[in-house]
């Protein structure tokens, strides 16, 4: 689809205007130059080069829009991580670019979003293997694709933040209160947790650490069944495919206690990301109740999080306050 795409470079200007017409900007073309490769630059003669880009104009929409959104990555990747010696090496950057292009390419409702590179990079890190990366990068994205959909009515954490403000409600309504007479009732301080997990508020290694943890606690035998495409080769239930009987002990802690509350709600249960980060605001309960006057404020509490957050310890609280939670659900039920 695009040269660049492979060959160790990365785009970090823009390649084609919004009606199509490639970009022979010898500034450009340095700039999708790594260091090592730097392009030689390109002299025009006579209109003979815009004349040439004019003839090559792209008419697909969406190409066009995938070739804009490479620039952004390339400047999103060289902000990623960039306190690692991993990426102190071009090839390493370039990897990171390859497969978000990629990615945009292959997902045609969601392409790229900021936050992407975030989730991304371990995989780069973890695996050597470029095509490895991607696939694991492409499974994971199936289960968060939908915290990068957005519309101009709502965001694709709507859903979470939304829970995020019930839970609240329901554990600290002192709290919620306070919130939402600053205006935050909408808890969008929170947005940038729960879209890239947590990967700016611990460090590299402890990220990690924090996701194993989630991911174990939720588990699901069948989960993966729910990440597949519907259609010949994966509908099971055309293949009269009937799945056995599980012992609950085979599910994760926190997916166990769904099961055994039977919470599970026509979208499936309240991720554990949910009660991680009200974990984070219950810790913060005092600071914020008395130091927050405004949003501004609530942003600089929770920013300060930032390295000081304990992976084990957070998903310790999270556990607690959802046990908290459904015993409170549980007794307005009755």
């Amino acid at each position: 689809m695009d040269p660049h795409v492979g060959s160790g470079k990365i785009i970090t200007a823009p390649i084609i205007t919004e009606d199509g017409v490639p970009i022979k900007d010898p500034l450009v073309l340095l700039e999708a130059a790594t260091p090592d490769q730097q392009a030689s630059p390109i002299t025009t003669k006579n209109g003979d080069e815009a004349n040439q880009s004019s003839a090559n104009r792209l008419t697909d929409k969406q190409t066009i829009e995938w070739k804009l959104t490479l620039h952004q990555i390339g400047l999103d990747v060289l902000r990623t991580d960039r306190s690692m010696v991993f990426y102190e090496k071009k090839e390493n950057l370039s990897k990171l670019w390859d497969i978000l292009a990629v990615y945009a390419w292959i997902d045609k409702e969601v392409g790229y979003c900021q936050g992407m590179s975030d989730l991304c990079s371990p995989m780069i890190v973890l695996l050597n293997d470029e095509a490895d990366a991607f696939w694991c990068f492409e499974r994971l994205m199936r289960r968060l694709r939908g915290n990068f959909r957005c519309t101009q009515q709502s965001v694709g954490v709507e859903n979470q933040l939304q829970h995020l403000a019930s839970i609240i409600q329901v554990l600290d309504p002192k709290l919620h209160d306070h919130l939402e007479t600053l205006g935050g009732g909408d808890y969008l301080f929170a947005f940038r947790m729960f879209m890239v997990l947590f990967r700016r508020e611990l460090s590299f290694g402890d990220s990690l650490y924090l996701w194993e943890m989630m991911w174990a606690l939720e588990y699901d035998p069948d989960m993966f069944s729910t990440y597949e495409e519907s259609g010949p080769a994966t509908d099971r239930s055309a293949q009269g495919y009937k799945p056995r009987v599980k012992s609950t002990r085979q599910f994760g802690k926190y997916e166990r206690a769904n099961m055994k509350s039977a919470t599970n709600g026509v979208d499936g249960p309240v991720p554990i990301s949910v009660f991680l980060v009200a974990s984070v605001l219950k810790e913060n309960s005092q600071k914020l109740l008395q130091e927050a006057r405004g949003l501004d404020d609530i942003i600089r509490i929770l920013n300060n999080v930032n390295g000081n957050l304990d992976a084990k310890k957070a998903c310790a609280g999270a556990l607690k306050l959802h046990a908290k939670y459904l015993r409170k659900m549980q007794g307005k039920k009755a």
